[in-house]
């Protein structure tokens, strides 16, 4: 068709930045991008296999079913066609599972023409601007971005009209172990709860996330727990290897027959005249004995 050519590009180049007026001006008909607006089958339109949201929140969902049941779909949903069978979703996810629990069996539709790059690009933009993810999917989905479409960090964060720093912090979160991640999914757990848990190793890191669901902790109480116990811990870490380094210099003391001090970098050992140090020196098997 005749924007074949340009879809081809990528949304970055055909879009611009503002990807939710564009897709308006498809689903109302008054893009070139569209073709003619149609009645789909549900069962032959599949989700986009790039989209990264995985909740839907059932009250919202049920209320929007319960809308479509009174009134019908009045924004139709964006598909292309499938090089396999049926169609593909590219933007209404929402509308299409409302659909279906409504009692659906068709739905209108616009066919429109996306690549793999722009259908994956879509599925992120277009939820990342209208704020559908939860931290983890926003995470997984940059992720996906970078590693599918080589977009750098800055890139990416001008394609979403976001900062730099905040897709940094955002994919650190990928490094929470499945069970924190699943609190942040859950709503139980927000990202400025878990950011400090971010460097620490998985067990003691589910140990701190359990604690705050269970005792209903506030950002600011988690980042005073976390410093206070950790203060404590080095503290104790240290105890521990200054009394380990203790019993050592007390051994080599007690082969020597001299005094031994021991620290995290150096061993002293204390000599009385040149005889003393060759005493020593034999009892470590660097001279012979006379």
């Amino acid at each position: 068709m005749a924007n074949e050519r340009k879809l081809g590009k990528g949304l970055g180049a055909l879009f611009g930045e503002d990807l939710n007026s564009v897709i308006e001006e498809i689903e109302s008909g008054k893009s070139e991008l569209a073709n003619d607006k149609t009645v789909l089958p549900i069962d032959e339109i599949r989700s986009n296999p790039y989209q990264p949201r995985k909740e839907f929140n059932p009250e919202k969902l049920q209320e929007l079913a319960d809308s479509i049941a009174q009134h019908g779909v009045f924004t139709p949903v964006l598909v292309r066609k499938s090089s396999v069978s049926g169609y593909e979703l590219i933007a209404g996810e929402r509308r299409l599972r409302a659909a279906k629990m409504a009692g659906l069996t068709e739905i209108p539709a616009i066919e429109v023409d996306f690549d793999d790059r722009a259908m994956m690009e879509i599925g992120l933009v277009e939820n990342v601007q209208r704020e559908d993810l939860n931290v983890i999917e926003e995470a997984n989905a940059y992720q996906q971005i970078i590693e599918n479409l080589h977009y750098t960090q800055e890139r990416l964060a001008q394609r979403v009209g976001k900062s730099r720093e905040h897709i940094t912090n955002i994919l650190r979160l990928r490094k929470l172990p499945a069970k924190v991640q699943n609190y942040v999914i859950a709503g139980k757990l927000t990202m400025g709860h878990v950011r400090p848990l971010i460097m620490l190793d998985a067990d003691l890191a589910e140990y701190y996330a359990d604690r705050i669901v269970a005792e209903g902790l506030s950002v600011r109480e988690v980042e005073k727990l976390i410093k206070q116990e950790g203060s404590e811990e080095k503290e104790t870490k240290k105890k521990e290897e200054d009394r380990d380094l203790l019993n050592v210099a007390h051994l080599i003391q007690r082969r020597l027959q001299t005094k031994v001090k021991i620290d995290e970098k150096n061993i002293t050992i204390a000599y009385q005249g040149v005889d003393d140090l060759n005493r020593i020196l034999e009892l470590l098997g660097f001279i012979e004995e006379g």
